[in-house]
Formats: C-alpha cells, sequence, structure tokens
C-alpha cells in the first residue's frame, strides 16, 4: 500500500465499498456524536467522511485532532445508510471507517476558519493566504484560472501563434503608468525597468519576421489598486499579428474569448462578431467606454430641446459650452416621489448639483422642468428618447465629459432599480475608434489619449492636417459586461509617421531615438504592417468566477497599498546591498527603526 493514499479525498464510490483505502489531507471538521466521531478528511480533489466507533483505537485520536491537521488514515470502505448519505457530495454515499491514524503534521489554531466561507477582513485573508487558499471557493477560482489559462493556450496554438517569451528587465519608458524600477550592481546609476506589457518586443518580433505572436504574460506598473485593478503586477493574453487590418485582429481574438467563456463560463455569450461600437457613440449612448451591453437604456443628447428654453439654468449652461443628456426610465412614471428623490440623491453623491427629470403621462407631463419646456419642447424631447406615458427622463447637464460621466452611472443605476439590467449574459463589444490625442490636465498641452504606437486614422495626411484632438486612431478595446478585459490598436510601422506623432505630443525626434531607439532603428529596416491585443488573464477569471474583486481570483495578490503581508515586502534592505548598488537612501526614507 502507497506510503499516503491509494485514493483522493473526492474519489471513493459504491464501487469500492468493500475495500481498503488510504487516504491523506486535512481535517475539515471534527463532529463527536458521542457513540460515534465523523471527521471530514479534505484533500485538493474533494472531501470524504471518516468515521471511528468508541471501542476503537482510534476514537480519541480523532475527537483529538485540531481543524487542518494533516493526517493520514487507513480503514474499510462501507455504505452509508440511506437516511445518512449526502447527496451533496461526490463521495456522500460511502465513508471510511478508520483502523489506523498517523498525525503528519499538527496544526496550531487557526486564525481564520478554512471550513467556512464567512467573510474576514482583508488583512488577515492575505496574511494567512495559504489558509485562505483552502477555502471552496477560493480554491475552486484558482483551479479554473489554471485551467482557463491552458484552454486559451490551446486555442492560441490552434490557431497558429506562436509563443515566445519577452525579457523581464528592460529599459525604463517614459509613457503610461510609473515603472518598477530595479538598479544594475554592475552598471552604476543605471536601472532596469519591469515591463509594463511586452508592446516594444512583440512589435520587434514582427519586424523580426514572425507572424503570429503571444505569450500569457506577466505585467508590472507601480499604480493604485481598484476592483479590477490590482497593484504591482497582472498577467495578459499578449498577442501580436502582421500583415493584418483592425478587422483581421478581432477574427482572430473573438473565437478564442467566445471559446473560453462558452467552455467555463455559466451564462451564454451571444454570436459572433462582437458588435462594434465608436468611441464617440459610446460615451453618449452609454457615457463610458466601457459600455454595459445587458443594460438596454440607451443615453440621448437633448441639448437642442434647452437651448433657448425657460429652464435658465440649462439654457445658461448650454450658452456656456454644456451638454445634456437624456437618460430613460421607462416604466417609472408610477414610482413614488421618494424613486425620483433618491435619484437626485445619487447624483449630488457624484458630485453633481443635482438631477432634473420630467414624467409622461396620458396627455402631458409633470416633474420639475416640465413647465419650463412646453408642449413643442416636450414633444421633441419625447421623439429624441423614444419615451411616452408611463416613462421618465433624468437630465444631466455640463461640459461634454463630465456629462458624460454623470449621465454614464445615472444610467446604470435606473437599469438596476427598474430591473433592466439582465444578470445572466456576458455581453462584448469593442469600442473603436479612439482619439489619438487629448488635453493634458493644464487643459493646454496635447497628450496622447490611449497607446503612442498606434497608427493614427488617415496616417501622415492627418497628422499635418487634422486638429489633433480630431484624429482618431485605429485603436480598440474589447469589452465584457462593463469590464474593459483589453486594450489593442493596428501600430505605426512608419518611422517618419511615429516622429511626427510625438511631436504632436511635445517629444522631439531626439527624445524618440533617445526612449524607444530600438523600434525606432528596426522601422527604418522594412516593417510590416501589424497590430494586436492583450485581453487581461485576471479580469476574465473575475468574469468567469463572477467576482467582484481581483483579489479572489489570484493566488498571492497585494493589498490596496501594495503590500504583501504575507510575505512581508516591500521590505527595507541592508546597507551592504545598498552599498553594491550605489545606493543612498534618503533620511525620509530611511526605516523608522533607525
Amino acid at each position: 500500500m502507497h506510503a499516503y493514499r491509494t485514493h483522493t479525498c473526492g474519489e471513493l464510490r459504491d464501487s469500492d465499498v468493500g475495500g481498503q483505502a488510504r487516504l491523506s489531507g486535512w481535517v475539515h471538521t471534527v463532529r463527536d456524536h458521542g457513540g460515534l466521531c465523523f471527521v471530514d478528511l479534505r484533500d485538493h480533489y474533494g472531501l470524504t467522511q471518516c468515521v471511528a466507533e468508541p471501542e476503537s483505537p482510534t476514537f480519541g485520536k480523532l475527537r483529538s485532532l485540531r481543524p487542518e491537521s494533516v493526517i493520514r488514515v487507513t480503514g474499510r470502505i462501507v455504505a452509508r445508510s440511506a437516511e445518512t448519505v449526502n447527496p451533496k457530495l461526490p463521495t456522500g454515499r460511502v465513508e471510511l471507517r478508520v483502523d489506523d491514524l498517523e498525525v503528519l503534521s499538527e496544526a496550531r489554531p487557526l486564525p481564520l476558519p478554512v471550513a467556512s466561507e464567512t467573510g474576514y477582513p482583508e488583512e488577515t485573508r492575505l496574511r494567512y493566504r495559504f489558509l485562505d487558499l483552502r477555502r471552496e471557493q477560493l480554491h475552486r477560482n484558482i483551479v479554473l484560472r489554471s485551467r482557463v489559462i491552458q484552454d486559451i493556450r490551446r486555442r492560441m496554438v490552434e490557431s497558429g501563434f506562436l509563443e515566445f517569451q519577452t525579457p523581464i528587465l528592460t529599459r525604463s519608458s517614459p509613457e503610461g503608468a510609473r515603472d518598477f524600477l530595479v538598479p544594475s550592481r554592475v552598471h552604476p546609476g543605471h536601472f532596469y525597468a519591469l515591463p509594463q506589457a511586452p508592446q516594444v518586443f512583440k512589435q520587434l518580433l514582427m519586424v523580426s519576421g514572425f507572424d503570429r505572436y503571444f505569450q500569457i504574460a506577466p505585467c508590472f506598473r507601480d499604480e493604485e489598486a481598484r476592483a479590477d485593478r490590482t497593484p504591482g503586477e497582472f498577467y495578459q493574453l499578449d498577442v501580436e499579428m502582421s500583415f493584418v487590418t483592425q478587422e483581421d485582429v478581432f477574427a482572430a481574438i473573438e473565437p478564442v474569448l467566445k471559446g473560453v467563456f462558452d467552455e467555463f463560463g455559466a451564462w451564454p455569450t451571444g454570436e459572433l462578431p462582437f458588435p462594434r461600437i465608436p468611441w464617440a457613440e459610446a460615451m453618449l449612448r452609454y457615457g463610458t467606454d466601457k459600455p454595459d451591453l445587458r443594460n438596454p437604456l440607451r443615453i440621448s443628447d437633448v441639448t437642442g430641446v434647452f437651448e433657448g428654453s425657460e429652464f435658465a439654468i440649462f439654457r445658461g449652461a448650454v450658452e456656456k459650452g454644456a451638454v445634456v443628456r437624456a437618460i430613460p426610465g421607462p416604466g417609472s412614471a408610477a414610482r413614488p416621489r421618494s424613486f425620483f428623490d433618491r435619484m437626485v440623491e445619487f447624483a449630488q453623491s457624484l458630485g453633481a448639483p443635482g438631477l432634473g427629470y420630467v414624467v409622461f403621462e396620458e396627455g402631458g407631463a409633470k416633474g420639475p422642468l416640465a413647465r419650463f419646456l412646453g408642449e413643442e419642447r416636450l414633444a421633441s424631447l419625447r421623439r429624441a428618447t423614444g419615451l411616452g406615458p408611463g416613462d421618465s427622463v433624468f437630465f444631466a447637464c455640463a461640459e461634454p465629459a463630465e456629462a458624460a460621466r454623470v449621465a454614464g452611472l445615472v444610467r446604470t443605476r435606473l437599469g438596476e432599480l427598474l430591473e433592466r439590467t439582465a444578470s445572466d449574459r456576458y455581453a462584448f463589444c469593442w469600442v473603436v475608434d479612439f482619439p489619438m490625442y487629448e488635453l493634458a490636465e493644464d487643459g493646454k498641452s496635447i497628450q496622447f489619449s490611449h497607446n503612442p504606437f498606434s497608427m493614427p486614422q488617415g496616417g501622415m495626411q492627418a497628422l499635418r492636417e487634422q486638429d489633433p484632438l480630431e484624429i482618431r486612431a485605429f485603436q480598440y478595446d474589447i469589452v465584457c459586461n462593463g469590464v474593459e478585459l483589453s486594450s489593442g490598436a493596428i501600430r505605426n510601422h512608419l518611422p517618419e509617421v511615429m516622429v511626427k506623432a510625438f511631436e504632436i505630443a511635445g517629444y522631439g525626434r531626439k527624445d524618440v531615438e533617445e526612449k524607444f531607439g530600438a523600434l525606432f532603428q528596426a522601422l527604418h529596416y522594412g516593417a510590416p504592417p501589424h497590430g494586436g491585443v492583450a485581453p487581461g488573464i485576471d479580469r476574465i477569471v473575475m468574469l468567469l468566477c463572477r467576482e467582484p474583486n481581483l483579489r479572489e481570483v489570484i493566488p498571492f495578490p497585494m493589498t490596496q497599498r501594495a503590500e504583501d503581508l504575507m510575505m512581508g515586502a516591500p521590505s527595507p534592505v541592508g546597507d551592504e546591498q545598498l552599498r553594491e548598488l550605489h545606493i543612498r537612501l534618503a533620511p525620509s526614507a530611511r526605516p523608522k527603526s533607525e
């Protein structure tokens, strides 16, 4: 008999009754019923009930076991009586009568329960992540993550892609988020950077003559955490293709994503191709470039309805460049006044001064704004929104970006309150035609709004002749249920177009040569038109597991403050290590103990 197990804890069935088995695993629970002692034994594969009677020499040992101790048991496989069968367990029709027991590793009292899914503070869960990972739901999520990655890799290879690994130590880039820097010991005063993405390397692979590349790539960004973004590191399905248009990239990645979600998801994904939504339309109709298409509500531009109207607040704002967005509330006219008051309070919680609304009735309209509009304007409003008697409409008035933000969040809230947002499907879409540039925070200078290596629509002519803020790029995001899974683009493969594109954003040719020398040089030696995309693995798994937080699908995540409580990172290092790296800490950066 094997030293530790003949079967796993999820393996025994009716057909094994009468035989002998040896199991090893963790003590999940101990139940002392006086006449019998039961232990649920758990391993990676499942759970088996083990039992001993008072006359058994193992009875006392079973009773004294602490939860999460690791034990080995040997005994006879017997059928459970009809009234004790557990249909929720694959092993629930049998149990192991324990003849021999050995404690392989005794556990201390637990800082958090493993046998219960009861919520515990994040700090405790992350400090004892090795215990947290034993809990059923989290354990299942991490297993699913592995299977999803395997499935993605298989689908990519079957689609003709080759998997390459790109460097982890590279050069710092001036674009994007903050880099994690790594000091060089042999080159004092110089630093490597951990890659924010394999962007330049995957483009160089295309210039090198490879046609279809992918990798499950680790990426590193020194940025703050949020529910759909972890601090420090994340993984993405990094993809690049040569001699392709935007539609070719879509056609390659859509079957992979749909296949993965069909294989592992609980809901339908819809048919291919996924909808394409221009960025400007997404911002108008949904108030966001990450639209959740499960919500059928659509925002309308009704600025014209309020131009010259008697409602002075909106009229004056419109004269100064504001816009008015209408968010429909179908079927909500009969809601009590408290419903509308709550919506106004919600808008105020977003920083808006309030939220105007009109309620449509048979033969007329009511609400705070209705008396300022008149029949002709109300008729225009009904035509613009497609609403009628029994419906209501809410308004957000502000400069375009702020109006979109508020209207989008109000749309989301209304979709939930009116029970219009579906909760049982995956709704994918591509958001396309992103602006190439945007105004910086100073409101004057121009900066890239997306990937700086993208090809502008119209090429060099657009860069020379168009208002930079009007230029669109061959850039795209894929979105599912309001979560951005990926950004991507058709790349700029012409060196002079690259120089001009960076010049508009305030960089000279010398900056391009210094910061992106390898790519810029390579483009002078014959670069194919190419493009790619990079769906986030963590976000894909988060959607498949229906988890609201990425922490629940990552084995060892950091805290919101980018700390690894389990390993104690980041941590101070000794003076000797610092001397080797030619680094001296500023007094304010020295550990407090010094």
